[in-house]
């Protein structure tokens, strides 16, 4: 069974805008956006607290990303604008217990990823 299925990723120019998605299926304490790039580890994008709605972000997407939950709808969402080639990556929607943008054992389910590429 897939917890988590994100959904929303592509090809999109220099200063373009996507909005990823994730479906969820169990509660969690924290769910987060976290990306990888070929050949560099896991970063930490952003988190929602789900409890408050609390959000933080990795200082290379501040004012850029947004992050968002839709608690009725199971959702998660990512707004990304203002995208670069440097924002190119696989990214997955993550929950677990404890919000940090640190990659940690508290992250306990993964989703499988959806690609962002930005290139012109």
């Amino acid at each position: 069974e897939l917890h988590l299925v994100e959904s929303g990723g592509g090809l999109v120019q220099p200063g373009g805008s996507l909005r990823l998605s994730c479906t969820y299926t169990r509660s969690s304490s924290c769910r987060s956006w976290f990306r990888q790039a070929p050949g560099k580890e896991r970063e930490g994008v952003a988190y929602v607290q789900t409890k408050d709605g609390f959000t933080a972000y990795a200082d290379s997407v501040k004012g850029r990303f947004t992050a968002a939950q839709d608690i009725p709808k199971k959702m998660l969402y990512l707004q990304m604008t203002g995208l670069t080639p440097e924002d190119t990556a696989t990214y997955f929607c993550v929950a677990g217990s404890l919000c940090s943008l640190l990659n940690g054992i508290w992250w306990d389910t993964w989703g499988q990823g959806t690609q962002v590429t930005v290139s012109s």
